[in-house]
């Protein structure tokens, strides 16, 4: 049977004693190799680069660049999984606009610690599990001689499905299922039917990541699929809602009025 390969893990930290206790914790855990560390924003980029972990323990306050600093260099598309590590609470909202898996604020204990790392390992294995799954579809459907060519599938573009943390459990929510998606401060609330899910993502990398043909971006703080909008009300005071087919209202922000004119065919 083969061995289930090491999670990578980089560790970024100016404290020396700060790295030592994350380094401490992961030596007790199965399959983790620490593929290195850093004590400043600069050290973080070049090793990030280098070393291509699959999960990094990032400090926010760091000399020369912050880790918030450090992901936008590195473009979060590109980044690994990451679990920002800070001492102030404030700058868990701006961390999570740039995609954060999880963060600890310091002083946290070994349980706290231990729930961000097995948040992380969860999400690489749905995404391995994804990957192997479009594979096999791949070879079910004879693409094996354009598997160079075009090494995703066609559809792997947009979302199909969004992993989501319940009561200790991960559940797969198909794309296919949301009908709108309503802002939390660092949170999203995903609503399909009469069920809610929430997870820690930013909107615009919502928005990015679905088909645009299916969803638009009605509000900075709601997204909606396009085929449940029954209705554009426009109200006296001047301001917009949409009403879904269930009868559920949301808010149209005048900025995007225009794009949701064009894509229902209502002309101004």
């Amino acid at each position: 049977m083969t061995e289930p390969k090491a999670l990578r893990v980089l560790i970024v930290d100016d404290e020396p004693l700060a790295r030592q206790r994350i380094a401490d914790m992961l030596r007790s855990e199965r399959d983790v190799e620490i593929v290195g560390e850093a004590d400043n924003g600069v050290a973080a980029i070049e090793a990030l680069r280098s070393l291509r972990p699959q999960l990094v323990f990032l400090d926010v306050q760091m000399p020369g660049k912050s880790g918030l600093e450090v992901v936008r260099e590195i473009g979060v598309d590109e980044m690994p999984l990451t679990i920002f590590v800070t001492a102030y609470d404030r700058h868990a909202l701006e961390a999570f606009e740039v995609a954060a898996v999880d963060y600890l604020v310091k002083p946290f204990d070994d349980d706290r610690f231990e729930q961000a790392l097995q948040r992380a390992r969860r999400i690489i294995a749905l995404h391995e599990v994804d990957k192997l799954r479009s594979r096999l579809l791949s070879v079910l459907q004879g693409d094996r001689a354009s598997d160079k060519e075009q090494p995703t599938p066609p559809r792997g573009k947009y979302l199909e499905r969004i992993p989501v943390e319940m009561r200790g459990k991960v559940r797969v929510v198909p794309v296919s299922e949301i009908d709108f998606i309503v802002a939390s401060g660092p949170y999203a609330e995903l609503y399909s039917g009469d069920r809610k899910y929430v997870i820690r993502e930013a909107m615009q990398t919502l928005e990015d990541k679905l088909d645009p043909n299916a969803f638009i971006r009605t509000h900075r703080s709601v997204i909606v699929r396009i085929d449940l909008i029954e209705t554009l009300h426009k109200g006296a005071g001047g301001d917009y809602e949409v009403q879904l087919k269930s009868g559920r209202r949301l808010r149209v922000s005048r900025s995007r009025l225009e794009a949701l004119e064009k894509k229902l065919g209502v002309s101004s």
